[in-house]
């Protein structure tokens, strides 16, 4: 899965990696090449002890992409490294982690170490997503919370995270 900060939700091409589906049309979407896609309906991803709820079926779609959006709004933090992503939850426990190919990061959930199931999903508002979409680029670090949270420096991520905790930043 390719970590998208310019997704507004969770998507894949691949109807066999999802169970519980809801065959629905919800709605069309723009990718960044302006192909106007249908959103042909979703469902729950599941890969060894990791769940992910509403994940989109884009029929033709040629990659699983992430939503940075979509787990901020889960209330998961989100950090870049030079070579390394992770998801972390508030307390600072890394969910998943995923690594930088040539310009990309990527997640490879049969890889994930996480000992317990964890779901991640979330509601984004229009605005919420609008401001993921005007926002996606050039944030070494991205820290969410039930707000949105954005830093450039060089800080160490429990630095980073203990600054949000306590509301500083």
């Amino acid at each position: 899965f390719i970590v998208n900060s310019g997704c507004s939700k969770h998507m894949t091409g691949n109807l066999k990696l999802l169970i519980n589906f809801v065959e629905k049309f919800l709605r069309t979407d723009k990718f960044g090449n302006d192909q106007i896609v249908p959103i042909l309906g979703y469902g729950d991803l599941v890969q060894g002890a990791v769940t992910i709820k509403r994940v989109y079926y884009v029929e033709g779609l040629n990659h699983n992409l992430f939503s940075v959006g979509q787990f901020c709004d889960a209330d998961l933090e989100v950090a870049f490294r030079k070579s390394t992503c992770f998801i972390r939850d508030l307390k600072g426990n890394d969910l998943l982690t995923g690594s930088r190919g040539t310009d990309l990061y990527s997640i490879t959930l049969q890889d994930s170490n996480f000992p317990n199931p964890i779901c991640l999903m979330a509601k984004a508002t229009s605005s919420q997503a609008w401001l993921w979409h005007r926002l996606k680029h050039g944030y070494g670090i991205v820290v969410c919370s039930s707000r949105l949270k954005f830093s450039q420096s060089n800080l160490n991520f429990d630095t980073i995270n203990l600054l949000s905790k306590n509301d500083i930043m």
